[in-house]
């Protein structure tokens, strides 16, 4: 299994943060970017729990995930339960033997992050890594696998800022140092719906794409020909805007 995905300088990127059952809005993007010459779509996990119809949604995806090469799915916190619990749990509560062993097999075969020009976007918190090509060497469970998939960001200087109800927080310092480390210039995440949509010098973006938050769901566009130095460089489309056709 490729843990990171490197995305070639050519073609555009839409960016789908956390779903969590919402099948309708994943339905509307993928309609609107999957067959689309040149374009790759990449999801950045929590598929499942919270929405009325996790199955129906990851179902969907991992079907069409068999026969689009350029359709990405990378692994949040609620695929990792059978390693990491979570709540709400009610995707999982709700299998029989055979289905939670299918689903976790599929799950933990899961991308962890993607890396394209100037950019990185996986689904909580960056690793404490040398070089992007450690991605790799990150194994399912260990303290820079927990970091990917539960960990935080607060827009506070420092680096690591404590542990919230099993989520690690990490701050201002630590972004950059590992950024810095890593030669990227902007993170694109989601895992927490109350983060501010850019953080640390319009160098870190949250996004959701879930009507089961409340908040307006957003995806994000990039063009991969185009070094990303800022979220200026991105952009950022409303799915809730009367006027947006998509």
């Amino acid at each position: 299994m490729d843990k990171l995905v490197k995305l070639p300088k050519k073609g555009k990127l839409i960016v789908v943060g956390d779903t969590h059952g919402d099948f309708d809005t994943t339905r509307i993007i993928v309609k609107n970017f999957l067959n689309k010459k040149n374009y790759y779509l990449c999801f950045l996990g929590d598929y499942i729990d919270r929405g009325p119809n996790s199955k129906e949604n990851i179902d969907f995806l991992l079907s069409l995930k068999e026969k689009h090469e350029n359709l990405i799915l990378l692994s949040g916190n609620h695929e990792m339960y059978p390693i990491v619990e979570c709540s709400p749990c009610d995707f999982w509560e709700n299998l029989n033997e055979n289905e939670f062993n299918f689903y976790k097999e599929k799950f933990m075969n899961l991308p962890l992050c993607i890396v394209g020009n100037g950019f990185i976007a996986l689904h909580g918190g960056l690793p404490e890594i040398e070089k992007i090509d450690d991605i790799e060497k990150i194994e399912i469970g260990d303290k820079e696998w927990f970091k990917i998939i539960w960990g935080d960001f607060k827009d506070k200087e420092g680096e690591y800022l404590g542990n919230f109800l099993g989520r690690p927080k990490f701050g201002k310092d630590y972004f950059f140092k590992i950024m810095d480390r890593i030669g990227l210039n902007v993170l694109i995440r989601s895992h927490d719906p109350y983060a501010p949509e850019r953080m640390f010098d319009n160098r870190c973006l949250t996004i959701f794409t879930s009507c089961a938050y409340g908040v307006e769901r957003k995806i994000a566009l990039l063009s991969l020909r185009k070094e990303i130095k800022s979220i200026d460089d991105i952009e950022i489309i409303s799915l809730d805007k009367p006027e947006v056709e998509i």
